[in-house]
């Protein structure tokens, strides 16, 4: 079946059989690896990559139910070298065996982007209002990504420094 994605600014016309997941269409079709098949059932966000902005498990989305979609992995998240976030992950020490750091930083990109845009979470107290990043907030929204090394709170500290380094630069815009 024809499918076309655009993957880190980059356009795919492919012909791929449609049970072909998301994931497996970037790592065996695209020479793309930095994804990570973890669990195959969605459980532990090492998959996770972002499609339109918003976060997906890859390995539970066929590829062709994307077609025509904006896909970035961990590999088109700063194509000039690390983004902010990837330096907070390396300076915070968010990472050991690093297996599931690309779904974590896809899914904290997102998650810091859903934060940007005001969106609440399930464990937001008011669904119309401003909201802190609390503890409690990041847990709910980075619940899907599993870290079997237990590196979170080097994954907090990353998020959190980067979360508060854009509101420090959006209130000094303003």
């Amino acid at each position: 079946m024809n499918t076309n994605l655009t993957v880190n600014g980059r356009h795919h016309a492919l012909d791929l059989d449609p049970r072909v997941t998301l994931l497996d269409a970037l790592r065996d079709h695209l020479n793309l690896t930095g994804s990570k098949k973890g669990c195959d059932h969605g459980q532990c966000g090492a998959c996770t990559v972002l499609v339109n902005g918003t976060r997906v498990n890859a390995c539970l989305s066929l590829a062709v139910m994307h077609d025509g979609d904006e896909i970035t992995t961990v590999e088109g998240l700063s194509p000039d070298g690390r983004s902010p976030l990837q330096q907070a992950f390396v300076r915070h020490d968010g990472m050991q065996c690093g297996y599931c750091t690309p779904g974590q930083l896809c899914s904290a990109t997102g998650v810091l982007d859903e934060i940007a845009k005001g969106w609440p979470s399930h464990v937001s107290a008011d669904l119309e209002g401003p909201f802190d990043l609390t503890r409690e907030e990041l847990a709910e929204r980075m619940s899907g990504n599993i870290c079997r090394c237990s590196c979170y709170p080097g994954i907090n500290k990353a998020i959190l420094s980067v979360a508060e380094d854009d509101t420090v630069h959006r209130e000094a815009e303003e």
